[in-house]
């Protein structure tokens, strides 16, 4: 398993970390499997969308705004309780496949690293799988 450090700059972020992940893929040799990547964090997460035009990402982060804004009325004491549903409406996991040694992502797709309660440091960990 590799594990890799994200370090976050604002309160709602989503990190582009498609190449990351492709390093790792290609180091592990794999001719045809998986690749899992899982977040370990209850206000942060991981989710597979466009990655070529920059405003997507920030249009994500803008209607999971909408949907569950910042403050709400919510019960959970330290200030984040919208952190932790938007984290459970993304997921804490994506899986992709390995054909090649190489990545499979459609052409506009990239993986993005969700931060829903930043700055922080955070950890994503990667395992790959190799077919049998």
């Amino acid at each position: 398993m590799h594990v890799l450090t994200v370090k976050t700059s604002s309160r709602f972020e989503m990190i582009d970390i498609t190449e990351r992940i492709r390093e790792i893929v290609a180091k592990e040799r794999i001719r045809d499997g998986l690749c899992l990547i899982f977040v370990p964090h209850t206000t942060a997460a991981v989710t597979i969308n466009e990655n070529a035009d920059p405003d997507v990402p920030k249009d994500m982060l803008d209607i999971l705004d909408r949907l569950v804004p910042l403050r709400g009325g919510y019960r959970h004491g330290e200030g984040n309780a919208a952190a932790h549903a938007k984290a459970s409406l993304v997921g804490p996991s994506e899986m992709a496949l390995i054909d090649d040694n190489r990545l499979v992502l459609g052409t506009w797709q990239g993986i993005f690293f969700c931060e829903f309660d930043g700055p922080r440091s955070r950890k994503v960990f990667v395992k790959t799988i190799a077919a049998p």
